[in-house]
C-alpha cells in the first residue's frame, strides 16, 4: 500500500514512541491543552451567544426596534402635519412590520407606592406573536379595547406595587396637563390592570402597555392627532440600513441603539474577551509543541541524516516535522471539538445532575446555550492554524540538519 513518506514518518512520530517517555509526556500534554482550550473556547462562546440571544429577545422585544415619529409629536398636542405612510415605512430595507404607536413617561401610584414608567401606546393586534404575547402570564391582549383604559404590567411591577389583575392604579402624566379649579395639573386617569406578563428583562418594571387610543386621550391630543409609527425589523442588529433610509427622507427618528446600546456594547465587549483570553489559552497549548517537536528533532538527528542520505530532500524533512506537529493539533481539535459540543448541548442536564442552579433562565434554572456550528468550525481551524504555526520553527531546525555532523555524534 502506498504511504506518502512524509506523512507516514510523520504520523510514526506524532505517537511520541516509547523510547522517550519525557517526550510523549510533552506530546500528551499539548494534545490536552489543544483539546482543553478549544472545549472551553466552545462552550463559554456558546453561554455568551445565549446570553446575548436572551437579551435580544427579551429587551428588544419590549423596546421599540425603530419609531419614526410624525410632525413634531411634542405629546401633550397633536399635530396634523403630514407624516409617511406606513406602506411606504414597510418597504425599507429589514422592516418587518409597521404599527401605530405612542409612548410617554409618567408616574403609576398605587394604594402603597409610586413608580415612574414608561407607557406604551399599543393596538392589541399589532403585537400578536410579540415576546410580550407569548409571555403573558394572566389575560390577553385584546382586552386592551379603546375606551377600556386597562393597562398590562410586568408581575415584578404587580409586586412592587402590592396589586393584581382587577385592581386599579392611578396615571399621571406630567407631559400632559389640565386647567382645574386647582390650577393647572398634571393629566391623570384610573387605570385597570387586565394583565400581567412576566418577559424576564431588567425593564419589567419599567414599561406598562395600554390601548393607542386610550394613551392619545389622556396625554389630551385631538382625536384626529397624527401618532408615531413603531418599526419591527427581522433582525434587530441591522438597523442602521434601515435608519439610512430613515435619514435620507429626513424623519425624526428614536432606536433600540440609542436607548439599550451600552447594555448590548458591554455583552459584545464581554464576549469578544472572553474569545480572546481562551484563544491565547490554545495559543499556549499550541506553542507547547514546539518544546516537543524541538525535543524530537534533537533526539532524531540521526534519523534524519540518513533519510538525507537516502535522497530525502530538505523540503520533505521538513514536512515530516510539520506534519508532526498537525497531527498533534488534529487529535487535539478533534477530542477538543467532541468534548466542546457534547459539554454544551448537555450543559443543564450536567449542571442539574450536579444540583448546580446558576439562575440565569426565564425559570431561575435553565442557561441560555446558543450553539453554532460556523463559530465552532471556524475556531477549530483556528487551533489547527496555530498548531500548524508552532510547527514551522522546529521543522525549519530539522531542515538546517547536516547528515555529517548528525552522524559523527553518533
Amino acid at each position: 500500500m502506498f504511504h506518502p513518506i512524509s506523512a507516514f514518518i510523520a504520523w510514526r512520530y506524532s505517537l511520541a514512541g516509547k523510547h522517550n517517555s519525557f517526550i510523549s509526556f510533552i506530546n500528551r500534554v499539548s494534545v490536552a491543552g489543544i483539546a482543553l482550550g478549544l472545549m472551553a473556547l466552545i462552550v463559554v462562546v456558546s453561554v455568551m451567544n445565549g446570553f446575548e440571544a436572551q437579551l435580544k429577545s427579551r429587551i428588544l422585544g419590549l423596546v421599540p426596534h425603530i419609531v419614526v415619529y410624525q410632525g413634531d409629536n411634542s405629546g401633550a398636542t397633536g399635530s396634523n402635519l403630514n407624516g409617511p405612510e406606513p406602506a411606504m415605512l414597510q418597504q425599507l430595507p429589514h422592516v418587518e412590520k409597521v404599527t401605530p404607536y405612542l409612548e410617554t413617561e409618567g408616574v403609576l401610584q398605587s394604594r402603597t407606592a409610586l413608580r415612574g414608567v414608561q407607557l406604551q401606546g399599543i393596538t392589541p393586534t399589532s403585537m400578536t406573536d410579540s415576546v410580550l404575547e407569548q409571555e403573558l402570564k394572566i389575560g390577553r391582549l385584546s382586552d386592551l379595547s379603546a375606551g377600556s383604559f386597562r393597562v398590562i404590567i410586568s408581575q415584578a411591577l404587580a409586586g412592587q406595587l402590592k396589586v393584581t389583575t382587577g385592581d386599579t392604579l392611578r396615571v399621571l402624566i406630567a407631559g400632559a396637563t389640565v386647567y382645574t379649579p386647582f390650577g393647572r395639573l398634571p393629566s391623570q386617569k384610573l387605570v385597570t390592570i387586565s394583565g400581567l406578563h412576566d418577559v424576564g428583562s431588567r425593564l419589567d418594571d419599567k414599561i406598562i402597555f395600554m390601548n393607542l387610543a386610550d394613551l392619545n386621550r389622556l396625554l389630551r391630543r385631538p382625536a384626529n392627532a397624527s401618532h408615531d409609527y413603531r418599526l419591527f425589523l427581522n433582525d434587530a442588529f441591522e438597523y442602521q440600513q434601515t435608519l439610512t433610509h430613515l435619514n435620507q427622507l429626513n424623519l425624526k427618528t428614536d432606536n433600540w441603539r440609542e436607548r439599550q446600546g451600552p447594555l448590548f456594547d458591554a455583552v459584545k465587549m464581554e464576549g469578544n474577551m472572553m474569545f480572546l483570553m481562551l484563544t491565547l489559552i490554545i495559543a499556549v497549548a499550541a506553542f507547547n509543541i514546539v518544546s516537543a517537536l524541538v525535543m524530537v528533532v534533537t533526539e532524531k538527528q540521526g534519523d534524519i541524516a540518513i533519510l538525507q542520505t537516502q535522497g530525502l530532500s530538505k523540503g520533505r524533512i521538513m514536512r515530516i516535522f510539520m506534519l508532526n506537529g498537525v497531527f498533534n493539533g488534529v487529535k487535539g481539535a478533534l477530542i477538543g471539538l467532541l468534548l466542546g459540543v457534547v459539554l454544551t448541548t448537555q450543559l443543564n442536564a450536567l449542571l442539574e445532575f450536579l444540583g448546580v442552579s446558576l439562575v440565569m433562565g426565564v425559570q431561575g434554572a435553565m442557561i441560555p446555550i446558543d450553539l453554532r456550528w460556523q463559530q465552532v468550525a471556524v475556531y477549530t481551524v483556528l487551533s489547527l492554524a496555530l498548531c500548524f504555526l508552532a510547527s514551522l520553527y522546529p521543522a525549519y531546525r530539522a531542515m538546517q540538519t547536516h547528515p555529517a555532523r548528525a552522524l559523527q555524534n553518533d
